[in-house]
């Protein structure tokens, strides 16, 4: 692999600011099952996977339960591809029960553990790579509390008991976001996963999701590398172009705008242009190498980071990502 000529963190800092840094950054993030449910073990997998491949960010991917255990949620792994893990106990059974989540000690508990493993990621990799932590939306949280479909019922029957619960998680989470940032990350990678046409009105989600993301994000704004990753199909686009982030990442294979028409939108940096399975798991290098070509020829190269449009799937081929990796380095070269 041909040695970098400028750090990592000053590749994203120049792409940042519009200019065309060396070569086009590249950054692929995944789940680690079962290495998740300890900080060493989340920090020990994050760290070889980092030194195998040598992207350009470290995004820290823990298991969606990591800031709802200590509510009593429980979930357990049971393969997969994506590394997710399914939940077996939901906290929210019944309305009131939003009123009565508590505030919850970002120092103690699971999430302790997840500073205790940015600390342990920072002190490596810090000088030369940034590194973002995921959040998870409050909607996002409260979905995983009471169950996706009973949230729906919830937030159309009986949306003042979930505001108060969508408050509580947002107190929660304000809370964790002063201790990250002592950490020394670099910023979050902020996942919205209900601005689907498919799931909510823009009204509801302008209500629910969008009013508690921007406290979050404007929370956030003294972070430099705020990523906001719009899950799903058929996304609200036009209701995050106004969010504090310097980058943006979506389903921008499958789902509407592709990285040309977004790139004439969004002000900042564009992250995509490979899809999880059909190319990073199904595909073969030849053909992570052809789609990586036609997103770079799609955005100039220009205000764009190399990515998926989500997780990479435990499954994928090593092949696949290494292809991922030294595609970048072969157009710069060309």
């Amino acid at each position: 692999m041909k040695p970098r000529t400028i750090s990592h963190r000053e590749r994203l800092e120049v792409c940042l600011s519009g200019q065309l840094p060396d070569r086009v950054p590249v950054a692929l993030w995944r789940h680690f099952p079962v290495d998740d449910q300890t900080p060493d073990g989340l920090a020990a997998a994050t760290a070889a996977f980092q030194r195998t491949y040598d992207f350009d960010l470290i995004k820290v991917t823990p298991s969606s339960s990591f800031c709802l255990k200590d509510w009593g949620a429980e979930d357990t792994w049971r393969g997969n591809p994506e590394g997710t893990r399914d939940y077996t106990r939901r906290v929210i059974q019944h309305p009131e029960d939003w009123g009565k989540l508590p505030f919850l000690d970002p120092l103690s508990g699971h999430l302790g553990d997840q500073i205790t493993c940015l600390r342990i990621l920072t002190a490596e990799f810090s000088h030369h790579t940034p590194i973002v932590q995921t959040i998870f939306s409050p909607l996002a949280q409260a979905k995983n509390l009471v169950g996706g479909d009973k949230l729906l019922v919830h937030l159309r029957q009986f949306p003042d008991a979930l505001h108060s619960g969508l408050e509580r998680i947002t107190q929660t989470t304000l809370r964790f976001l002063e201790e990250i940032r002592k950490t020394g990350i670099d910023g979050i990678f902020y996942a919205v996963q209900h601005a689907q046409l498919g799931i909510l009105s823009p009204a509801e989600f302008d209500a629910f999701g969008r009013y508690y993301d921007l406290r979050l994000l404007e929370a956030a704004e003294d972070l430099w590398l705020n990523i906001i990753h719009i899950h799903g199909n058929d996304i609200m686009f036009s209701r995050v172009l106004d969010y504090p982030a310097a980058i943006i990442n979506w389903h921008d294979r499958q789902t509407a705008p592709s990285l040309a028409e977004a790139r004439l939108q969004w002000k900042g940096v564009l992250c995509g242009g490979l899809r999880q399975w059909e190319t990073m798991v199904l595909g073969t290098p030849d053909q992570v190498i052809e789609e990586s070509r036609d997103a770079i020829h799609q955005t100039l190269g220009e205000r764009f980071i190399l990515g998926t449009g989500c997780v990479v799937p435990i499954t994928a081929p090593a092949g696949n990502l290494l292809a991922a990796r030294q595609i970048v380095d072969q157009i710069a070269a060309s």
